[in-house]
């Protein structure tokens, strides 16, 4: 039995959570659950983390999203954007109020094709948008594996990479804009900024941290295709890039800390008329792993380290076996895909 002030502190805890509830269902149109099953639900995504969050709302509308942000920052709470639940490090779990996106903000706000860009919202799947494009001849390139459930807004925030990224780049290279909502519930593009002074405070706060952070920045950032450790503040300088400044590749591995995105501008790209695989097979993991620095030399698409272990899974589930037994020959310790 707990302590009698714990509790009192838990009955506490649970009228202000019920009045947190009740606030959130009388303004926004939305569904708000904060029954303990679906708290349970939204406690784990794809890591073996497990955190039960405050509550969850699932907005019906961009209008939805700000009304929380007001609410959570009145009530002093932290805000927990959700797309696809795929994170495999426990980035969408928290004691928070969590925002699941995925239900009703998924759709294209806008498309150019002659210009290869869209404009989609954050809860927009990527195999759902490569349906949209391929009547067009055009794809999103950035590939994970996991692309039948990640949203736009979650490989934005995780600055997703895939196979094809030895190409294409990470979503840092390929996301144009982000249009978000910051903590105090202010509306703002990001994206690359015009030559000149700009107008927002912020921007040009933004900047004047670029400039005198610029031989820092220079000195301890690491020359990689991809970081996670940490706010992409190289990106506030312009001359690291040779391009202008583009603050939305501020947000880009954010995770949704910094402002909690609501449109996301892409470039696309031409999907390729042919494609060539090679399954290279190694009898050491190792060697696999050796082989692929000499690999990327040839100038491939997309290369695909499987080990034995996903092998021997992928061969015990029936849809996946008779693509495996037709191009895995005999026990190999590892495969590299190679496109």
């Amino acid at each position: 039995m707990a302590p009698t002030g714990t509790a009192i502190s838990a009955n506490r805890a649970r009228v202000g959570e019920s009045a947190l509830a009740d606030k959130l269902t009388r303004e926004v149109e939305g569904t708000v659950l904060f029954d303990s099953f679906s708290r349970g639900r939204y406690s784990t995504d794809a890591s073996h983390y497990q955190i039960e969050p405050i509550g969850v709302v699932v907005p019906k509308n961009e209008a939805d999203i700000h009304r929380v942000i007001q609410i959570a920052t009145d009530e002093g709470i932290p805000v927990l954007p959700r797309g696809g639940g795929t994170s495999q490090c426990g980035q969408t779990i928290g004691e928070a109020l969590v925002v699941d996106v995925s239900r009703h903000l998924n759709g294209v706000v806008d498309f150019d094709a002659e210009a290869r860009r869209i404009v989609v919202e954050p809860g927009m799947v990527l195999d759902q948008l490569n349906r949209f494009l391929s009547p067009h001849g055009l794809m999103f390139p950035v590939d994970v594996s996991t692309a039948a459930q990640a949203t736009i807004g979650g490989m934005t925030g995780n600055n997703s990479c895939g196979a094809r990224s030895i190409v294409h780049g990470t979503m840092r290279d390929n996301v144009n804009a982000i249009d978000a909502i910051l903590a105090d519930g202010t509306k703002m593009h990001f994206g690359e900024l015009p030559t000149g002074v700009p107008d927002s405070q912020l921007a040009r706060d933004l900047l004047a941290l670029g400039v005198r952070e610029k031989d820092e920045i220079a000195a301890r950032f690491p020359d990689l295709m991809r970081r996670v450790g940490g706010y992409n503040i190289d990106a506030l300088v312009a001359e690291g890039r040779n391009a202008p400044v583009n603050l939305a590749h501020l947000l880009v591995g954010s995770e949704g800390t910094l402002a909690f995105s609501t449109k996301i501008t892409l470039d696309l790209q031409k999907t390729p008329t042919h494609k060539v695989l090679g399954v290279c097979h190694f009898p050491r993991f190792y060697d696999g792993m050796a082989a692929t620095q000499h690999i990327v030399k040839l100038g491939p698409a997309a290369v695909e380290l499987v080990d034995r272990t996903m092998i021997e899974l992928a061969r015990d589930i029936p849809i996946f076996r008779r693509i495996v037994d037709r191009f895995v020959q005999g026990e190999p310790d590892a495969v590299l895909l190679v496109e």
